[in-house]
């Protein structure tokens, strides 16, 4: 198998896209698919069960069961073709025995057991057979040898293997009807060993227009098209007629396979893991659904290339651990930020309450033209209360945070769970940190003010006044104000808590004097006198 090459233009954007969502969708009604031949194999093996029914009819069920099993189970179809031998020979016809061990012969190719194949076909009597029945034994006995060459791959003794198939293929193009799907196989089987693109492809676009194509057939004469179009470098058409084969295959509940196989080796060689992986997985499981021994070991190699692959992005994910260490270090960073930016507003509040507490001993003996005043300062007593809780509650939850993802970091780290830490990393979502920190300002502030948002529409006409969703609390533009309200005059100071720029802070406040019914110049002044609870 040829290494990994670069995605080429064709597997990133090309029509063959829709058949490959067509094929995953397919996949993902696989049992649908199996279940509706389940219960076809269900209805015939209760006739067949039947005491009612004579040998004849029993063996002419058997032959129906085995159609049914002979793509999709080998042990199943093994049984009824030993069935089929001892009906035929109880009824002592000639014929049937014959047919018997043909569909064997099919089956034991189809497990890879060449040795008991070339032994039961060797046993066929073909006089016996009705001139279809003929085609087929030596079609089959084409098929046999080459694969027999395909598994073997000596150069020595592969090249009398293909030639003794091209002459069994010749023997049965001579029995076929001319037109029919058997004819157009043989021809796009021998269009295969002699490497003539040309005619492979007239006879499967001649398969294509038969009225009555099954799936199955679909399935076969798309992927022996396939092989020739990679063999003459045109990659995309291969690809193309192996989707359409797997498709079929999926539909057709069609467990012997190799389209699917083929397609996890396209995948693989032009950088397409994802599907590589997913169409592998899926060709293991037929193979050994089926009993499918050759195909079980080509698909083995594979799927430990396309294994190792895995492995090696794995190790890539590993070197990448130092940019994700950096960014945890700068999401920790932004945490602390924030933890310093609380611890100066607390600063802040306690020298105000130093003040607050100095101007009420004041104010207690100033006459009652100074009381408006004291209630003022009560007012910021209450909110420097208010606050300092609201403050140390936030901080100790950011403190829980950080100490918590430390400490999972720490976890994955040494565990080398590196796709944990990625998910880790992902959940941190500074936007909704933020806005909770601004909800929970809002909450706070309201419960403080809660007048304020019908004062500070008071000071606007009635179409330039704001309203507010039935969930929502303050807006951008509010908030600036209510951060005024508090004493946070400073617009560097409130962009930094409200995470805006500042030149937003001051088109928001622009915006909002301008459409004020009071002059710009005392607007802030009028917020201030704002009263609280």
């Amino acid at each position: 198998m040829l290494g990994v090459v670069p995605m080429t233009a064709w597997a990133q954007a090309s029509p063959n896209d829709s058949l490959l969502t067509e094929l995953h969708r397919a996949l993902a009604q696989k049992n649908t698919y199996d279940g509706q031949r389940l219960n076809r194999i269900a209805v015939l093996t209760a006739d067949f069960a039947s005491a009612e029914v004579s040998d004849n009819t029993r063996f002419d069920l058997a032959l129906r069961i085995y159609d049914e099993y002979k793509a999709f189970k080998y042990d199943s179809a093994f049984v009824y073709c030993q069935k089929m031998r001892r009906l035929a020979n109880r009824l002592h016809d000639p014929e049937k025995i014959e047919v018997a061990q043909l569909k064997l012969a099919f089956v034991l190719l189809s497990s890879g057991l060449f040795k008991e194949t070339f032994e039961t076909l060797d046993s066929i009597d073909a006089r016996r057979l009705t001139r279809p029945d003929r085609q087929s034994l030596y079609f089959l006995k084409a098929r046999a040898y080459s694969d027999l060459g395909n598994f073997n791959q000596d150069q020595s003794y592969r090249p009398a293997y293909y030639a003794k198939a091209l002459a069994y293929a010749d023997t049965a193009l001579q029995l076929c009807r001319p037109g029919s799907y058997e004819c157009l196989e043989v021809q796009e089987f021998r269009a295969q060993k002699n490497n003539d693109l040309a005619a492979a492809a007239a006879a499967y676009a001649e398969i294509r227009r038969l009225p009555r194509l099954t799936q199955h057939q679909l399935a076969v004469s798309a992927s022996t098209t396939a092989y020739l179009y990679e063999q003459a470098g045109q990659p995309e058409k291969a690809f193309e007629l192996l989707l359409v084969s797997a498709i079929a295959d999926v539909k057709s509940a069609t467990k012997e396979t190799t389209a699917i196989f083929k397609l996890s080796d396209y995948c693989y060689r032009t950088g397409d893991l994802k599907n590589a992986y997913a169409f592998i997985r899926e060709a293991r499981e037929n193979a050994t659904f089926y009993k499918a021994r050759q195909r079980q070991l080509e698909i083995s190699h594979v799927s430990s290339v396309i294994e190792g692959q895995k492995i090696n992005i794995i190790e890539s994910q590993r070197k990448s651990l130092k940019t994700y260490a950096i960014i945890m270090t700068v999401l920790a960073g932004v945490v602390i930020a924030f933890a310093v930016v609380s611890a100066l507003a607390l600063r802040r509040l306690r020298k105000a309450d130093q003040l607050v507490f100095a101007a009420n001993r004041e104010l207690r003996a100033r006459n009652d033209e100074l009381h408006q005043l004291n209630s003022g300062l009560n007012e910021a007593n209450q909110i420097k209360e208010e606050y300092i809780g609201y403050y140390f509650h936030n901080n100790s939850q950011y403190i829980d945070k950080l100490e918590t993802l430390k400490k999972r970091v720490e976890a994955l780290l040494s565990s080398k769970q590196y796709a944990g830490l990625q998910k880790l990393v992902d959940g941190v979502n500074i936007k909704t940190e933020r806005n909770e920190l601004l909800k929970g300002f809002d909450t706070v502030f309201l419960r403080l003010f809660p007048n304020f948002i019908a004062q500070f529409n008071s000071l606007f006409r009635e179409e330039d006044r704001l309203t507010l969703a039935d969930d929502q609390l303050l807006t951008a533009e509010l908030r600036i104000f209510a951060l005024i309200r508090l004493g946070i005059a400073d617009s560097e100071q409130i962009s930094r808590m409200l995470g805006y720029s500042i030149n937003t802070i001051y088109t928001y406040k622009t915006r909002v004097k301008n459409r004020s019914l009071v002059p710009n110049e005392e607007f802030e002044a009028r917020i201030q006198a704002i009263e609280a609870v």
